[in-house]
């Protein structure tokens, strides 16, 4: 079984604390966090490197700068696209996909 790292510290989430453990959707999958870490460290800790993939080439993109400054990172939360999983917390029950292209809204009528 391999093992992956978890982030213990971070430069801009200056409060960083590692909740309980929770179950988030990961493009269908559940997977185990922790409540209070950045959702793309979670991500990484299950072994997931690609979170979005571009619209012009269809490369895949995953953690660059952990800062929350590029878009590498990016991926749809709850139906939300665009959404800075470096710099964005885990909570209990939330649905990632990973983002393919600029993201859109799923809106129902």
């Amino acid at each position: 079984m391999r093992r992956y790292l978890r982030l213990e510290n971070h430069p801009i989430l200056i409060k960083f604390e590692r909740g309980r453990k929770v179950k988030i959707t990961v493009d269908g999958e559940m997977i185990e966090a922790f409540e209070g870490e950045p959702i793309a460290i979670a991500l990484y800790a299950s072994g997931r490197r690609k979170l979005r993939v571009t619209s012009k080439l269809g490369q895949p993109r995953g953690i660059f700068c952990a800062l929350g400054r590029c878009t590498d990172c990016c991926s749809i939360v709850d139906g939300r696209p665009n959404v800075r999983t470096c710099v964005t917390y885990v909570r209990e029950g939330m649905k990632v996909e990973t983002q393919e292209g600029l993201g859109s809204w799923n809106i129902e009528g």
